[in-house]
């Protein structure tokens, strides 16, 4: 296995933000209320702007939206605010995005989204975390309460095992009240698997597609070697690459 590290802005390809578009993408929305005395959150609340400067009325704006969500899981220790500007085919402009990560305990809850400024993206991406917290949240108290432990497949295997009556609310349909169709991260479980097309690409072009996806990394066929590869963001805005030998 080879790793390559590559020096880099953390910047997908197409033209940079305009003047107006970084004016704008902090003005305040006529629907959104100005409120005369935010409330911040317990936890400590870390932000962090991709060529972007975070003006302190937005920072109350988000820690007010962020203490609110507190009561869904007053176990969040942190919150990870992240901010950048990114292209938008369809609009021919740049998109605002806001990722927002819960660290607490059990499942680490993670939600983006963008919109045609910071305001509005943090309107749809306070929606998303709420949807998860709740769902987090709904898993944790049905495996503390509910059916018990996980049965290991020798025990469901052996002769005569029995299967106990279900429980007035089960764990699937608990999360199927607030499914939004994302899946958190437990740690220690696979829960999710995805099939990935292997299209040839070059790693200019990988690292394109993952900034416009807004993962860490993203998996491909490089062009070049015609191996399986994975570019990967690193520390100081810089990019991983590794290959199979």
């Amino acid at each position: 296995m080879t790793v390559i590290h590559r020096k880099g802005q953390r910047e997908p390809k197409g033209p940079a933000p305009t003047a107006a578009e970084i004016s704008g993408a902090f003005e305040r929305p006529a629907h959104v209320q100005e409120v005369s005395e935010p409330a911040q959150p317990n936890a400590e609340v870390v932000y962090n702007g991709r060529n972007v400067v975070i003006p302190d009325h937005f920072r109350l704006y988000v820690g007010d939206k962020l203490a609110r969500l507190e009561r869904f899981d007053p176990s969040i220790t942190r919150f990870e605010v992240v901010l950048y500007h990114e292209p938008n085919r369809r609009l021919q402009k740049q998109a605002q995005v806001v990722e927002v990560t819960a660290r607490c305990d059990g499942p680490v809850v993670r939600a983006q989204a963008s919109g045609e400024n910071f305001y509005a993206a943090t309107e749809l991406v306070a929606d998303k975390l709420q949807k998860q917290l709740r769902r987090a949240n709904a898993r944790k108290r049905i495996r503390k309460n509910g059916p018990g432990r996980p049965v290991s497949l020798a025990e469901a295997t052996a002769p005569g095992a029995l299967v106990d009556d279900p429980s007035p609310e089960t764990l699937d349909e608990a999360e199927a009240r607030w499914d939004d169709g994302v899946e958190p991260y437990e740690p220690g479980q696979v829960v999710r698997i995805k099939d990935h097309d292997a299209v040839p690409m070059t790693v200019d072009d990988a690292l394109y597609e993952m900034e416009l996806v807004g993962h860490d990394f993203f998996l491909f066929q490089d062009k070049e070697t015609d191996k399986p590869s994975v570019v990967y963001r690193r520390h100081a805005f810089d990019y991983g690459l590794i290959r199979l030998a």
